[in-house]
């Protein structure tokens, strides 16, 4: 069980904590508005990726794609709030300059970015399917396998914004702040959308 226990871990911290639309929109929010101001928007990921979470551990995934252009959908919104997500980032005020009078993104937006990811789902699916922790009991380790990977999202999305937060203390000029910004609002579109490309 040990072993299983530690696989799942290691492969949730590789496969969910890797880049993608989630974990950078919250380092490059972090980044550009701060810890504290970011933490909703962090929250709202994480509570959307329990989410899906849930929908992947009691099957909803296998019913949403059985719905006609259900995923067509799913990626549309997706696309549609990075690409906001993005123009709020690359035009966020440099912090010296008054970036607590700009409003950061929400609780709601971290929480629709997160259900309508893409990479959630098929990264879930596949840390969640990939390894049993009690074969004897599916139940059981349907249960565990989801406890274990509700911490890891909160964990993933923390040390992210961390990050992200780690850097803002270097965005007191306005010219590297804004280098800064957009940077990491084009990383965040150019990784959300290169899957599609390929």
């Amino acid at each position: 069980m040990g072993r299983s226990l530690l696989a799942l871990i290691l492969a949730s911290a590789v496969v969910m904590g890797s880049p993608g639309p989630s974990t950078l929109s919250v380092t490059a929010v972090g980044a550009a508005y701060g810890w504290r101001r970011s933490l909703k928007y962090a929250c709202g990921l994480i509570l959307g990726t329990a989410a899906v979470l849930l929908a992947v551990a009691v099957g909803f995934v296998t019913f949403l794609l059985s719905i006609p252009h259900g995923a067509s959908l799913l990626v549309a919104v997706a696309a549609v709030y990075i690409l906001y997500l993005a123009f709020k980032i690359a035009t966020a005020p440099p912090l010296a300059a008054g970036a607590d009078q700009a409003a950061a993104p929400a609780l709601a937006g971290g929480f629709l970015l997160a259900i309508a990811n893409p990479k959630a789902y098929l990264a879930i699916a596949a840390v969640f399917a990939g390894t049993n922790i009690f074969e004897e009991s599916p139940a059981l380790d349907a249960v565990v396998k989801t406890a274990v990977l509700g911490v890891m999202i909160v964990i993933i999305h923390l040390c992210w914004l961390i990050a992200g937060a780690s850097l803002s203390r270097l965005l007191r000029d306005p010219i590297g702040s804004r280098i800064v910004n957009i940077a990491l609002a084009a990383i965040l579109v150019v990784t959300s959308f290169l899957p599609f490309l390929r």
